[in-house]
């Protein structure tokens, strides 16, 4: 997208300099995302009849990040290398990149050597770029967009849930109304929303993730002790989780649905 590093796009785009110093800051933070990152990335790689495990390992030969970008976007990436050299695994990471670039993102401070090192922080910070390219980026409520219109949309589902006021991707989280209001309003007949208390914040969390896991397709990807245990969830994680459920709702899912048969033999 041509304007994809605008100024709006820079508010929400921290460069690798800012999410390292925020992971410093709260070692919570990482293992949130790595199990964010993972579970969004898993959603999608399913389709391809693949996963992954771990994130900064399963990444570094490139093949499986060029088969996500090739998922999340319905489009063809360059022919993978099928070698095992390191110089044939930077070459697959370099095209996903390359891929990535394409699609406006400025890709700050990250190189393909990283990843194929392993680099967590710089596998997380890529991820991270490729969720807000292709999920979160291109929502549009009214007047606003990406983080900006997300945080629109959750503000009008939950408005008249008196428990709930959602005015950011972390803290406004914690207690687990916000998530079981956006499900009881699209669909009530799966929560009781009625007998949740505020004051009951693993419970309420543990029933919005099972309930969307189980009935709305959406993977659990975030752990609700670590909600509750951190001070200020990590807001990159929360985000993610959020938009799933925009797409699950909204019926604005753009992503192509390719059937399973299309994607054999590109990962072994």
């Amino acid at each position: 997208m041509d304007h994809y590093d605008s100024q709006q796009t820079n508010d929400y785009m921290q460069p690798e300099e800012d999410w390292d110093r925020d992971l410093l800051l709260d070692p919570a933070w990482e293992k949130q995302q790595r199990k964010t990152f993972t579970a969004w990335c898993n959603s999608h790689l399913r389709k391809a009849g693949t996963q992954i495990e771990n994130i900064e390992e399963d990444f570094r030969d490139g093949l499986k990040l060029m088969l996500l970008l090739e998922v999340i976007s319905g489009e063809r990436l360059a022919k993978p290398e099928r070698g095992k050299m390191r110089v044939h695994k930077i070459s697959n990471v370099n095209k996903a990149l390359d891929f990535i670039a394409s699609k406006g993102v400025k890709l700050v401070s990250i190189g393909a050597e990283e990843i194929v090192d392993g680099n967590v922080k710089m596998t997380l910070g890529m991820i991270w770029t490729i969720i807000l390219r292709f999920a979160i980026q291109d929502i549009s409520v009214e007047e606003t967009s990406a983080k900006e219109g997300l945080l629109l949309w959750c503000q009008r589902k939950t408005a008249p849930y008196k428990n709930v006021n959602i005015q950011n991707f972390h803290i406004s989280w914690k207690d687990g109304l916000g998530f079981c209001a956006l499900i009881h309003r699209h669909r009530p007949e799966l929560i009781d929303y009625g007998k949740l208390r505020k004051d009951d914040p693993l419970t309420n969390l543990n029933t919005a993730f099972d309930v969307a896991e189980k009935y709305l397709d959406i993977p659990k990807m975030l752990d609700a002790e670590d909600i509750v245990g951190t001070a200020r969830p990590d807001e990159k994680a929360i985000m993610t989780y959020v938009s799933s459920f925009y797409h699950a709702f909204s019926g604005a899912q753009k992503m192509c649905r390719h059937a399973k048969a299309g994607w054999e033999g590109r990962v072994t």
